[in-house]
């Protein structure tokens, strides 16, 4: 029986019929198995937890507070699956928190959504190649063609997230680092003019937000979380490390100091802001610098071959017709 599904499957699918068949069942056997891995009893303690948790929902209802203060955030059919979407490493998971977060994603299920995208564009992908090899491909395709048709979008549906967390990240560390020197400009601004350092914040978040809506939706997470009674040094460490960016962090480490030795803090801004500005001249003048060598190879390709084509080409042409004529 074996030997005519054999040489059934040749018959239909070609020479490969055999391994495509055996790459459809496991693909299927992934998806029928998922479900069940993905539906875990729950445990006894767990749910009583949970009981005790809905009991005292239940009484913060009975006084108004919990409907007003709930905000739903749509992600109740990814809360069951933390344990599968969320690594269990600790050190693991806050390193990606904090990658989400200098990417500008501050929910707290952006690591389930993270590991979920990277879930489900890696099989999409993986069909499609499947799909791609299976009728696109034709008959003649080797066994590794294949295994290459399929694996690869597999391989890059799976990290094309990754991609888009890094480059939000730099185009977001970017932006603050390029935006943060005005800010301290008008912070200094604000404090000489007589504001507190709580209220400069405020006003530096509202002015700047038209041309740097990252650096300003950092400055008002630390207006909010200061209102809040949050300590101010924790505040603006946690501020410090969601940037990424070394100059917020110097920028941290010099109110810290300034408010830990008594010293005055316009002072200390005057001259962090100074150095900021000529920081920002340094890396203009970098990029300028390096933009000659840049600019080498692109001259060299386009400037070069047709200069020689000017100046030798009449005379290469000249040697030849006079070859021509002399071999007549």
């Amino acid at each position: 029986m074996l030997d005519q599904v054999n040489a059934f499957l040749i018959d239909q699918l070609g020479p490969l019929g055999p391994v495509i068949a055996v790459g459809i069942l496991g693909v299927l056997l992934i998806c029928l198995t998922l479900p069940i891995m993905l539906s875990k009893r729950q445990d006894p303690m767990d749910r009583l937890k949970s009981q005790v948790k809905a009991g005292a929902h239940a009484a913060a209802a009975k006084d108004g507070e919990a409907a007003a203060l709930r905000r739903k955030q749509g992600t109740d059919k990814l809360d069951k699956y933390a344990k599968f979407l969320e690594p269990e490493d600790q050190q693991q998971l806050e390193g990606i928190k904090l990658k989400l977060l200098q990417a500008g994603y501050k929910g707290k299920s952006a690591v389930r959504t993270f590991h979920f995208m990277q879930f489900a564009l890696g099989m999409i992908f993986l069909l499609l190649g499947l799909i791609y090899a299976l009728f696109l491909a034709g008959d003649d395709i080797t066994t590794r063609s294949l295994i290459m048709a399929i694996m690869i979008p597999g391989c890059a549906g799976y990290y094309v997230p990754k991609y888009w967390i890094e480059r939000r990240r730099q185009e977001r560390m970017n932006e603050i680092e390029s935006g943060f020197p005005d800010a301290l400009d008008l912070m200094l601004v604000c404090v000489e003019a007589g504001q507190s350092l709580d209220q400069a914040i405020i006003r530096v978040a509202e002015e700047i937000r038209a041309g740097y809506p990252a650096l300003a939706d950092e400055f008002a997470l630390v207006a909010h979380e200061m209102k809040a009674g949050k300590d101010r040094i924790v505040v603006l460490k946690d501020m410090a490390e969601r940037a990424g960016v070394p100059d917020v962090a110097s920028f941290v480490t010099v109110m810290i100091q300034s408010a830990s030795f008594g010293t005055s803090i316009a002072e200390a801004l005057r001259v962090y802001a100074a150095e900021m500005r000529d920081k920002r001249v340094m890396r203009a003048e970098e990029k300028a610098n390096i933009l000659p060598t840049k600019l080498t190879l692109g001259t060299m390709m386009f400037t070069v071959p047709p200069l020689l084509i000017i100046l030798i080409g009449p005379s290469v042409y000249n040697i030849y017709v006079n070859l021509n004529s002399g071999g007549l």
